[in-house]
C-alpha cells in the first residue's frame, strides 16, 4: 500500500518488508520514519461507540461522534455545520488541517458538504459569517452492528431545501460513515448538481510529508488527485508516521469522484461533474439520499491499527450485505468450456462430480434460457426442463444457481413486444442494443418501469427453482467494452441524458431490494459488466448486491493467464474490498497444476469453472479433502479479518514467488505461496502477528506439523520450504 516507501520498493523487487521475505540490509536506509507515539493501547473488542451533544445556546452547538479508536467533531454556528477536528485516539493525531501559512485569512475548515440547487452553490459552512443554514433539530439512535447515529438537520433560509446530515460510528472501527438526504421542501421543483457529501480539510501531515495512493488504495498517485470510478478507496499517507487515513467513497461506478484537494488541502467525496455527471431533480416534497463516504484512520504497521487490518475488519463487518457472519459458498460454473452448449446430460455429469468434490452451488451459465430476459427454458437443451436438474443438485447436498440478464434483453420478449417505449435510447433517438453471446440485444433503461418487470421476472426465477446464487450480468448504464452511456429516452425516470446515470445505478439496486424483500437469503452476484467496467467493483456494487464475478481471465491452457493474473487482480483490491465478495472468473479446476487453482481459490469467493468430468477419481477426492478442511476453517476463524499480499504481490510474475495470507484479529488463520517459475526451494515469511500466541503451524499439503512458533518468531521471520513436486504450500496456522 505504501508511496515510494521501503517496503514498496521491495514489494515490485520481488522482497517485502512486512509480509514476505528478509531485506537485504542494504535497503534498510532508503526510508526513516519518525516513531508513532502511542497515546493508548485499545483491545480491539468491546469498545463502545458514542455521541456527545454541547451547546452554549441557540447560536453554537457541537457533537462528538466516536469510540476510543476515533472521534470527529462536528460544529455549527454563524459559517454552519462543520469539521473542527477528526482524530486518531490511538495516536493523538488531528487530521484537521486547522489553518495554512498560504491561506492565513480564510475560514480554516472544510465546507463540510456541497451542492448545486437550480444552479445556487450550497455549502455547509461559509468562509464568511453569513450561513444560509439554521439547525432545526438532531438526533442520536442505536444502529446495526453495534453503533451510533448523529442525524442533524438543517434548513436552508429560503425554506425550500431540508438537508439531513448523518454521521455514524461503529464499535471497534476507527472509521466514520456520513451521508446526506436532500429534501425538497418548496413548491417548485429543484435540481441538484455538483453535489460533494463530504468535504473536509484532513491531511495526514505537511504537504511535503505527504503521499497519496489510489485504485483500490495501492497505486501511487500525486497529491493533488482526481479518483474516478476504480478509486473507490484513496490512501492519504504521512511518510514519516505512516499513518493516515483512507477516503472509502460508496457512490456507484462511474458517477463516483474523489478529490484530493489541492496540494494537501483536504478531501471531497463526491458524485462526478464531467464525464458522468451527476443530475438529480427533486419535486416539492421528494428526498434524495446520497451515497455515504467512510474516513478510516490508520496507523501502519502499528498492530491492528494498520489498515491491512482496518479496513478487511471494517468492509467484511459493516459493507458486506451478508455481514461479518457470512460464510462463502464453494461455486462451480458451467461457462466454460461449454458456454451456451451446456445441456442436460452434461450439467448430470458435472453434478455428481461437484458433489463428490464439496462443492455448494452448481450454476448453469447462460445457454439454460430460450431468450434473454424470460424465464422459459431452452427445451432443445433441457428437455426436461431445470426441474430434474434442482434435483440432482439438491440431491447431492448443493444448490442450484442461475445465471440472468438484467437490462439486456431479447427482442421477442413480451416485456419488450408490449413496452418498446421503456427501452434506452441513444442521442439520436435509437434504441440501444449490446453484442452478447446470443446476438443483438435491446438494452432496457433501469430508469423507467422496466425494473419492476425486472424484478418480479427475477424473484419469479429464485422461486421456480429454489436458487441460492444468481449470477446477474450484461449491460446496463454503460458497456465494459465501449459503447455510450446512459439513455436520452423521453417519458421514463430521469428528466434529461445526466439525470439517467445515476438512475440507472439506482434502478440496479431497486431490483435487488426487491428480490431480497421476497428471498433474504439468496446471493445476488453483480457482474462487472453489468457495473461498466472491466474487473470494477467497489462500495455501491456491495451496498446494491452480495457478490461481483470481477473478470473472465482466460485459463484454456496452462500457458494462458489463469491464476497468477487472478492473483493479481485479487491482490490489488484486497486492501479496499472484502476478498469473498470477488468472484475471480475463469479458474479451470481441471487445469492443471490443480493446487495453484485450488491455493488461488481461497483467497477470495471460492469459484471454479472447468470440465470437471476431466479430473480424475484421486484428484476429485484430494479437492474434496481440502475444500472440506476449508470450510472448517473458515467455520472455526474469521480469516475474513485481514489479508496480507506477500512476497512479490505488487506486479505478480513468473519469475518470483508471491502469496498471501488470511488471519483472523487473533492470530489464526492461512498463509498461502506459490512458487511460479521463480527456482527458488524455500521462502522466509514474516508474518503481522497480532498477538504472541503461541502459534501451531501445519502444511495443507503434507500435512506435516512443522512446529509451534511465537508470534514474535513470525514476525522476525519463518523458512518455508515447497513441498517435493509441489509449485505451492498451503499452512494452517493455529492456536495449539
Amino acid at each position: 500500500m505504501n508511496v515510494l516507501n521501503r517496503r514498496e520498493f521491495l514489494q515490485r523487487t520481488g522482497g517485502s518488508c512486512l509480509v514476505g521475505v528478509q531485506a537485504p540490509k542494504a535497503l534498510a536506509s532508503l526510508e526513516v520514519r519518525e516513531p508513532i507515539q502511542t497515546v493508548a493501547t485499545v483491545n480491539q473488542q468491546g469498545q463502545p461507540a458514542y455521541v456527545h451533544v454541547s451547546s452554549n445556546g441557540t447560536a453554537q452547538k457541537a457533537w462528538t461522534i466516536g469510540n476510543p479508536l476515533v472521534e470527529r467533531v462536528v460544529q455549527f454556528d454563524e459559517h454552519g455545520l462543520y469539521t473542527t477536528s477528526w482524530r486518531n485516539k490511538i495516536t493523538g493525531t488531528d487530521f484537521v488541517r486547522k489553518t495554512t501559512a498560504r491561506k492565513p485569512s480564510q475560514f480554516p475548515f472544510g465546507s463540510e458538504f456541497s451542492f448545486q440547487a437550480n444552479g445556487r452553490m450550497l455549502r455547509g459552512a461559509e468562509k464568511v459569517a453569513s450561513s444560509p443554514w439554521t439547525v432545526i433539530g438532531a438526533e442520536v439512535r442505536d444502529v446495526a452492528p453495534a453503533g451510533k447515529r448523529l442525524e442533524t438537520k438543517l434548513m436552508c433560509e429560503s425554506r425550500q431545501i431540508e438537508v439531513d446530515v448523518s454521521y455514524v460510528v461503529y464499535e471497534g472501527h476507527p472509521v466514520i460513515r456520513k451521508w446526506l438526504t436532500i429534501t425538497n421542501r418548496g413548491s417548485t421543483t429543484v435540481t441538484l448538481t455538483h453535489l460533494a457529501f463530504e468535504d473536509a480539510d484532513l491531511v495526514p501531515g505537511k504537504p511535503d510529508e505527504m503521499q497519496v495512493s489510489a485504485f483500490y488504495g495501492i497505486q501511487p498517485r500525486e497529491i493533488f488527485f482526481t479518483g474516478r470510478a476504480e478509486d473507490t478507496a484513496i490512501v492519504s499517507r504521512n511518510s514519516r508516521s505512516a499513518e493516515g487515513f483512507v477516503v472509502m467513497n460508496g457512490a456507484p461506478g462511474w458517477t463516483k469522484r474523489t478529490e484530493m484537494t489541492g496540494w494537501g488541502d483536504g478531501v471531497k467525496a463526491m458524485y462526478d461533474t464531467d464525464i458522468f455527471p451527476f443530475e438529480r431533480q427533486l419535486e416539492p416534497g421528494e428526498s434524495f439520499t446520497t451515497a455515504a463516504s467512510d474516513v478510516a484512520a490508520f496507523a501502519e504497521g502499528h498492530d491492528l491499527e494498520d489498515p491491512r487490518w482496518v479496513l478487511p475488519g471494517f468492509t467484511s463487518a459493516v459493507l458486506m450485505r451478508k455481514g461479518t457472519n457470512y460464510q462463502p459458498p464453494w461455486i462451480y460454473n458451467t461457462w466454460e468450456p461449454f458456454q451456451r452448449g451446456i445441456n442436460q446430460n452434461i450439467a448430470k455429469d458435472l453434478i455428481s462430480i461437484a458433489q463428490k468434490m464439496g462443492l455448494d452451488i452448481f450454476t448453469i451459465d447462460d445457454g439454460w434460457q430460450q431468450d434473454y430476459g424470460e424465464n422459459r427454458v431452452n427445451r432443445t437443451a433441457f428437455p426436461g426442463g431445470l426441474g430434474p436438474i434442482r434435483q440432482a443438485v439438491e440431491n447431492g447436498g448443493m444448490r442450484l444457481g442461475l445465471w440472468a440478464p438484467l437490462a439486456a434483453i431479447s427482442p421477442n420478449t413480451r416485456v419488450y413486444r408490449e413496452h418498446p417505449e421503456w427501452a434506452c435510447r441513444d442521442e439520436q433517438g435509437h434504441v440501444k442494443t449490446t453484442g452478447t453471446m446470443a446476438g443483438e440485444q435491446v438494452v432496457m433503461c433501469l430508469a423507467s418501469p422496466y425494473r419492476d418487470d425486472a424484478a418480479r421476472r427475477l424473484s419469479e426465477l429464485v422461486s421456480e427453482f429454489n436458487l441460492k446464487y444468481v449470477k446477474i450480468d450484461l449491460t446496463t448504464v454503460f458497456n465494459a467494452y465501449g459503447e455510450s452511456p446512459g439513455c436520452w429516452a423521453r417519458g421514463h425516470y430521469h428528466h434529461d441524458w445526466a439525470e439517467s446515470l445515476e438512475r440507472i445505478y439506482e434502478g440496479i439496486q431497486y431490483v435487488t431490494d426487491r428480490v431480497y424483500r421476497t428471498h433474504p437469503n439468496v446471493l445476488l452476484d453483480l457482474t462487472f459488466e453489468l457495473w461498466g467496467q472491466k474487473h470494477v467493483i467497489d462500495y455501491g456494487l456491495l451496498n446494491a448486491g452480495d457478490l461481483d464475478w470481477l473478470s473472465n481471465v482466460d485459463d484454456s491452457d496452462p500457458s494462458a493467464a489463469g491464476p497468477l493474473q487472478a492473483r493479481t487482480l485479487l491482490y490489488q483490491r484486497s486492501l479496499a474490498i472484502p476478498t469473498e465478495t470477488m468472484l475471480i472468473g475463469n479458474l479451470h479446476a481441471d487445469m492443471a497444476p490443480i493446487e495453484e487453482r485450488f491455493g488461488t481459490a481461497i483467497g477470495a469467493g471460492p469459484l471454479f469453472l472447468g470440465d470437471l468430468r476431466k479430473l480424475t477419481s484421486d484428484q476429485q477426492s484430494w479437492y474434496a479433502e481440502k475444500i472440506q478442511w476449508f470450510k472448517r476453517l473458515r467455520r472455526e476463524v474469521r480469516i475474513n479479518e485481514g489479508f496480507f499480499p506477500l512476497g512479490a504481490w505488487f506486479q505478480p510474475g513468473a519469475a518470483h514467488w508471491d502469496g498471501f495470507a488470511r488471519l483472523s484479529r487473533q492470530g489464526e488463520g492461512l498463509t498461502v505461496v506459490f512458487k511460479n517459475k521463480s527456482g527458488v526451494d524455500q521462502v522466509n515469511l514474516r508474518l503481522p502477528m497480532p498477538a504472541d500466541g503461541p502459534y501451531r503451524i501445519r502444511s495443507v499439503m503434507t500435512g506435516e506439523i512443522l512446529g509451534t512458533f511465537s508470534g514474535e518468531q513470525l514476525k522476525a521471520g519463518l523458512d518455508v520450504k515447497f513441498p517435493q513436486k509441489h509449485t505451492v504450500e498451503i499452512l494452517e496456522i493455529r492456536k495449539p
